[in-house]
């Protein structure tokens, strides 16, 4: 997950896309950042990585930055405070309506689509010693952390589980200090919405006995019918705990850019990213999803110029007019 690993890789391998025709860097900013999440999370490991990879490779100063997640990214991003970042479909959705509890009634029109990520999905995990092997049995009152305030998970996850008939205690917090504090017995169960391998999920494995609880079929419907979700199976091969697929549903991800940004800086961004999920899945797993062809789960935000530009030429991809920002 460290970019100095395949440093010395890319740099004999990678074919730059923007040098050919893209070397215009007028308004191109000299630094930037890509709002993440906690750390501990898969917002944070992907991002961060992703970051450090367009950094090196178009010779600029760059990083990811710890956020609250995909809710606060719509608003950094929106505002240009952070050029980059990183969000799912439902927060962007809401962001778009006005109704992000960030800043209610503000329209986030200027945060734009830029590449598919992967899809988080929303998975609960407890200890072994705790006998919760199932939904059903969380016990009333629990005490369940749900990540940080106004994450996808924080959002989401607790409108699930009272969909579910759980009645809970809620906590909000990173997800390493979530993980130490499920294995200290300060929290009953942890209630993920990250891509998988979630880090501290992982961490957890090599700690203690951990169970990783997946949703039965007529959960799963439950949720589906009344969230803006879709099936998903955790692959057995993700955690050494997991001894089968795992039922459970997700919500798409997409890196979002601050619609202003000169078009050929985003495509120069994009293509990077795109052009070898090799590197990609180097950073983290869930970037086997980080495919051109995914460009049509974006069904929420307008598209960056430079972005639909990339995925029209690479991807064959038919982006509708009115779904690029400023056409």
């Amino acid at each position: 997950m460290k970019l100095a690993a395949f440093v010395a890789t890319t740099a004999l391998t990678a074919t730059s896309a923007f040098a050919d025709g893209h070397q215009d860097r007028t308004g191109w900013p000299e630094s930037f950042t890509v709002g993440t999440a906690s750390q501990g999370g898969t917002y944070f490991a992907y991002g961060s990585g992703w970051a450090n990879l367009v950094a090196e490779e178009l010779g600029l100063s760059g990083g990811g930055e710890v956020t609250g997640g995909p809710m606060q990214n719509m608003a950094l991003v929106h505002t240009g405070e952070a050029q980059f970042g990183m969000t799912t479909m439902g927060p962007a959705a809401e962001s778009l309506a006005g109704t992000n509890p960030i800043a209610p009634g503000l329209q986030m029109t200027d945060a734009c689509a830029m590449f598919p990520m992967y899809q988080t999905p929303f998975s609960v995990t407890a200890l072994s010693s705790s006998g919760i092997e199932s939904v059903s049995d969380i016990p009333e009152g629990a005490r369940i952390g749900f990540g940080p305030a106004g994450s996808t998970s924080d959002t989401y996850f607790p409108r699930m589980m009272e969909e579910l008939g759980v009645a809970f205690e809620r906590r909000n917090g990173g997800w390493t200090d979530l993980g130490g504090q499920l294995q200290d017995g300060l929290l009953d169960v942890i209630a993920f919405a990250a891509g998988v391998p979630v880090p501290a999920v992982s961490q957890l494995e090599v700690q203690t006995d951990v169970n990783i609880i997946e949703f039965t079929e007529e959960e799963q419907a439950a949720i589906m019918a009344a969230f803006p979700v879709s099936a998903f199976s955790i692959s057995a091969d993700t955690y050494t705990t997991l001894e089968a697929d795992a039922r459970s549903v997700s919500m798409w991800n997409f890196a979002i850019a601050n619609c202003e940004l000169p078009a050929s800086f985003v495509y120069a961004v994009v293509d990077v990213v795109m052009s070898d999920n090799e590197r990609m899945v180097n950073i983290h797993r869930a970037a086997r999803s980080t495919l051109p062809g995914n460009w049509d789960k974006n069904t929420v935000m307008m598209w960056h110029p430079g972005a639909a530009q990339w995925f029209t030429e690479n991807a064959d991809a038919s982006i509708p007019a009115d779904m690029i920002h400023g056409d």
